[in-house]
């Protein structure tokens, strides 16, 4: 596996003459209830990241994006947000920068708040004709901090968990608090910032769903590769016809 942030540039240079692509981990800095890290969506994205790394040759993993559009989170202390508007020009820029030296860039999320964004970004880069893949793993049941959540960070950085202090938030579909979610925060429809019940979390399942994830976006990228092979092949015939 190879980490960006470690390599010197002649290292770089050899892995972009095999076509290398870049995996971006997009995460947060946000509050997860009291019993998991403020870094969970970030801790979350660089290891799905780092799995694919694992799984598809020419993978090389960025430094994480720690910084999210986490607004709706503000009413709890410690959480950090720059906003849309600035990770979609974060985004853009990065990508526009990486398509110098890498033949693909995946964009990572882990923090559903970044989603309009990062949408929003790819939009714009494959309009400019850069090859880049947005990707954000499907964990389903609790929306946040509850069970999945707990047993992703369970399976990853157990020393990060304070199970001690995991209680059950607002246990309502999520559908029926969006309104007044999006009006007012987080904080008026939870009092602890939990929206799910950790109980019952355990590291066997996180690494299950891990495991699921880092499948689902391998074979994304692999689909996304071929897709753009075929068409650089159709691209290429289509001129050689022209030159004959």
């Amino acid at each position: 596996m190879s980490e960006l942030a470690s390599l010197t540039w002649t290292d770089v240079a050899d892995s972009v003459r095999r076509g290398a692509v870049l995996a971006v981990p997009v995460g947060a800095t946000e509050q997860h209830g009291p019993h998991l890290p403020m870094s969970t969506d970030t801790d979350i994205a660089v290891a799905l990241a780092r799995r694919l790394a694992e799984q598809v040759p020419g993978v090389v993993v960025a430094p994480a994006v720690a910084f999210g559009s986490s607004g709706e989170h503000q009413g709890f202390p410690g959480t950090l947000s720059i906003g849309q508007e600035a990770v979609e020009l974060v985004l853009v820029e990065l990508v526009r920068s990486a398509a110098v030296t890498f033949s693909q860039a995946v964009l990572v999320s882990a923090h559903g708040g970044n989603a309009q964004p990062v949408v929003r970004a790819v939009r714009r880069l494959r309009a400019e004709g850069h090859n880049v893949l947005a990707w954000g793993p499907r964990w389903g049941g609790d929306a946040h901090a509850g069970r999945t959540e707990t047993s992703v960070m369970l399976a990853l950085v157990p020393q990060l968990v304070r199970l001690e202090a995991a209680q059950a938030g607002n246990t309502a579909p999520v559908r029926t608090l969006l309104t007044r979610l999006r009006e007012k925060g987080l904080s008026a429809v939870t009092r602890n910032g939990v929206l799910g019940d950790p109980g019952g979390a355990n590291a066997d399942e996180g690494l299950l769903l891990l495991r699921r994830a880092a499948v689902e976006l391998a074979d994304a990228v692999v689909r996304q590769r071929r897709h753009e092979a075929y068409a650089e092949g159709r691209q290429f015939a289509a001129e050689s016809m022209d030159r004959a």
